[in-house]
């Protein structure tokens, strides 16, 4: 199916808040690898202990209806609870190490495996998407980069990517300022507040539905669907997207002139 092209109109919008894994790199993919992994690990040792066969981590369907976009804690969350599965948070010694059955030792197999594929075949960023955001900067729009991820400064910077924008919300910002993951606003409503931009002034570019379905609660004033596939525009739309687009080629920028460009302080 062919997604319609779009207009970023700068007379209503000073400052465009995306989404990193599926918008700027090309990291969604290798964030489903490492989450089936991880978690293939974990219900084969499951099964292997009860005498059943569990179906393994589904990278169509688990993954992008409970994992995609939310933070690791409320992934990991949502696949466990759809098998019926609760993990203790940490083991007895508190310390949840690798290897015992805990939500946080999940959560570590899974970085791991994210970061050793990140370091062996490096990260790359959508040729589009660079395009856009030279765009934006020729046109002194202020950019933020957000993610879930606590992983997000190094996937930036290993795309070569990160002197791109002018403010960066990640996993870790969540964590030290009690953030709300998705479908909640936090995340990007913390990175409309750093461009000192009001959200109904602000698109929000997202690749999941959770994101998307963030960007109306907090009220953004253009809010972008990217999908790729093509499988997930009419959720998109129903979840609050004004408009859906296959790749940021298909959003044209117009209004306001290019010039000099002025870091966000």
């Amino acid at each position: 199916m062919t997604l319609p092209r779009t207009e970023l109109d700068l007379a209503t919008v000073d400052a465009v808040v995306l989404d990193t894994d599926g918008v700027i790199t090309d990291t969604a993919r290798t964030h489903a690898a490492a989450w089936k992994r991880a978690f293939d690990e974990l219900l084969h040792d499951r099964g292997a202990r009860s005498g059943t066969r569990p179906a393994p981590f589904d990278v169509e369907t688990d993954y992008l209806r409970l994992v995609d976009g939310r933070s690791r804690e409320d992934g990991a969350r949502a696949f466990l609870g759809s098998r019926g599965i609760v993990l203790p948070e940490r083991g007895r010694d508190g310390t949840g190490t690798a290897g015992t059955d805990t939500l946080e030792s999940l959560l570590e197999r899974k970085t791991r495996y994210f970061l050793d594929e990140v370091r062996t075949h490096g990260v790359r960023a959508f040729p589009s998407t660079v395009a856009f955001l030279h765009e934006l900067r020729h046109r002194q729009v202020g950019i933020a980069a957000v993610s879930a991820s606590r992983s997000c400064g190094p996937v930036l910077r290993a795309a070569g990517v990160d002197g791109l924008v002018d403010v960066r919300v990640d996993g870790l910002d969540a964590q030290r300022l009690g953030l709300a993951g998705k479908p909640e606003p936090a995340l990007f409503l913390e990175a409309a507040q750093r461009l000192a931009v009001p959200p109904g002034r602000c698109a929000l570019i997202e690749d999941a539905l959770v994101g998307v379905e963030s960007g109306r609660r907090g009220g953004f004033g253009l809010v972008i669907g990217v999908d790729r596939q093509g499988r997930s525009r009419p959720e998109m739309l129903e979840l609050g997207a004004h408009v859906v687009v296959a790749d940021l080629a298909d959003v044209a920028v117009v209004g306001r002139h290019r010039g000099t460009r002025h870091p966000v302080v």
